[in-house]
């Protein structure tokens, strides 16, 4: 894989371990998500930046109580198909619906697009 290359099988990994690692034995609880949600994103952070690649990454997490209440999320972004790229994983449990975003945005400019 290059290493300009958006790594979203790699980001994959990260964030399924990251949640799987911090929630698979747990059941909602209110009082604990916010902790759950600093330990799921710091996770990711510390792992997408071992991999040593040339992106700046915003990870957010929202973790919800199922209930049978809907969520809908949605996004829209205006970058550089070719160098940027987000990762979208939802996660459940019986208790919980969890979606974590994953986005990269490259780090080194083209020279040519400097002239």
């Amino acid at each position: 894989m290059d290493d300009e290359t958006f790594p979203e099988e790699d980001i994959e990994t990260i964030v399924k371990n990251a949640i799987t690692s911090t929630l698979s034995d747990n059941m909602y609880n209110p009082k604990k998500v916010n902790d759950w949600i600093n330990t799921i994103v710091d996770s990711c952070l510390k792992e997408l930046q071992s991999l040593n690649r040339p992106f700046k990454y915003v990870v957010t997490c929202v973790i919800m109580q199922k209930n049978g209440a809907g969520l809908d999320t949605g996004t829209s972004l205006s970058w550089d198909i070719a160098k940027d790229g987000v990762v979208c994983i939802p996660w459940e449990n019986p208790t919980m619906h969890v979606i974590l975003m994953v986005y990269g945005t490259g780090l080194n400019v083209d020279p040519a697009e400097m002239e």
